[in-house]
């Protein structure tokens, strides 16, 4: 098992940044790949954002390709999501995800264990 604890969110004006955090613990050997998604009222959770565990190699979605970087430290087994020139279409609860299996990171169907969430919340 792997347990995995957000941070970070909160309250942010337009154009304003926040940095997420993902602390995991328990069977961090067997990740693959760590993925951000998040979820908005009435609509289905989407992909955000994922990091090789070993390769540090990143995926983006398109709506935040260029405003949010995801980065890892694997002596302190966390993972970070900067994001830079929020929108108010970015408010959501966003939720950690880690995979054990480095294929498919980007769908929902194929985490394998996710955080509790946290959410983030742009005014416009």
């Amino acid at each position: 098992q792997v347990q995995l604890v957000e941070s970070g969110g909160g309250l942010v004006q337009a154009g304003g940044s926040l940095r997420l955090s993902c602390a995991a613990s328990g069977r961090t050997f067997t990740m693959a790949v760590m993925a951000w998604f998040r979820q908005a009222p009435g609509k289905e959770r989407e992909f955000v954002a994922a990091v090789g565990w070993t390769s540090a190699n990143t995926d983006y979605a398109d709506s935040v390709k260029g405003r949010f970087t995801m980065s890892r430290d694997m002596a302190k087994n966390t993972v970070y999501l900067q994001m830079n020139s929020l929108k108010p279409e970015d408010t959501a609860l966003y939720y950690c995800a880690a995979h054990t299996d480095p294929i498919g990171w980007r769908l929902v169907t194929r985490v394998d264990y996710w955080g509790q969430g946290t959410q983030v919340t742009v005014s416009p």
